[in-house]
């Protein structure tokens, strides 16, 4: 059992895939879903300071290096698109647009993106960091609610 907690937390933590495929594999493999839940919030925000303090500046380095630049690029985008969408739709209500753009499931939004567009926005690291903890906590929610047949998002 041990091994499927440990490999629900490390599925939590990769990127795009996050908790929100973590989730539901735990709830497939059979794992009690609150000690699954915990363990997938802890993984998916493990990474959340190094991304903001260090992702732009090593995705920035790498950006033009042979091999690695076209991924490097490609995250470095996806940061800079997520930020700007982030703060034309938010105005002053920043880290409430952070949180909902982290909390609901979506390709692309999650702890990842929301903490590199944070960082790319210069927003403050203590808030950013609650937002997207509030964020993954509500996803874990609605993606708990989808695997478990409670809520139905497509008919």
């Amino acid at each position: 059992m041990l091994e499927k907690y440990v490999l629900i937390f490390i599925v939590s933590m990769i990127p795009i895939i996050e908790l929100r495929g973590a989730i539901p594999m735990a709830i497939g493999m059979g794992l009690p879903v609150l000690p699954s839940y915990i363990i997938c919030i802890i993984g998916n925000m493990l990474p959340v300071p190094v991304i903001f303090f260090f992702a732009r500046k090593v995705l920035i380095w790498g950006s033009d290096k042979p091999l690695i630049g076209g991924i490097f690029t490609f995250f470095l985008e996806k940061g800079e698109k997520g930020g700007q969408k982030l703060q034309e739709k938010a105005g002053k209500g920043l880290y409430y647009a952070l949180f909902l753009f982290v909390g609901i499931p979506l390709p692309g939004t999650g702890a990842w993106t929301g903490t590199l567009a944070a960082s790319i926005l210069d927003m403050d690291f203590k808030k950013s960091v609650i937002a997207c903890t509030g964020g993954v906590v509500l996803a874990g929610i609605i993606m708990g609610l989808a695997s478990a047949g409670i809520l139905t998002i497509f008919g």
